[in-house]
């Protein structure tokens, strides 16, 4: 069973990292194209703006997610170094709750808001509700809670495969050419 939902939430984690790196690269396209056809074209497109500023919240809400459970968010050491190791572990528990708790508002008033703006539609693009530009603050926030919950239940998985990044070099020793 645990094989199970540790193999489901490697599949999350990668639907995660490829929501937030698709993000990210179309993001970076479509900020130059406004720049240059505001600039080189002399006429400035209308869209590119809020496309990015879509796609910026999507890879930020995704890319949280991915952070959490690679164990690369943002941690302050210095108090936690000091500290001895009982206090440490419940200082990583308590942070471990307040993500949680991050995590469900995210996911209770981020679809809140989904709801309540659906019916709305952003002026430069008359075709996409509003309510779907905020849709990575819920999902994202499930995301993260679905993280959570695996680290209290089962511990940290930044050790397995698909999160590191390195793993392949383990596999494989280095041939010379």
């Amino acid at each position: 069973m645990k094989d199970a939902i540790l193999g489901w939430m490697d599949r999350l984690y990668l639907a995660c990292m490829w929501i937030s790196g698709i993000g990210i690269l179309l993001m970076s396209l479509i900020i130059p194209w406004g720049v240059f056809a505001r600039y080189v074209l002399g006429s400035g497109s209308q869209w590119p703006e809020p496309i990015a500023i879509l796609l910026m919240t999507l890879f930020t809400f995704f890319g949280a997610a991915v952070a959490y459970r690679a164990g690369a968010h943002i941690a302050v050491e210095m108090l936690t170094n000091a500290v001895p190791a009982a206090v440490r572990r419940g200082l990583a528990l308590l942070a471990d709750l307040l993500v949680m708790a991050l995590s469900l508002f995210l996911l209770v008033w981020g679809g809140k808001l989904v709801i309540e703006t659906m019916g709305q539609n952003i002026s430069a693009l008359p075709w996409l509700p509003v309510g779907i530009t905020y849709l990575p603050l819920p999902l994202g926030g499930l995301a993260t809670l679905a993280f959570v919950l695996e680290k209290l239940a089962f511990g940290p998985q930044h050790h397995r495969a698909v999160v590191r990044f390195d793993h392949n070099l383990d596999a494989e020793p280095a041939r010379d050419l």
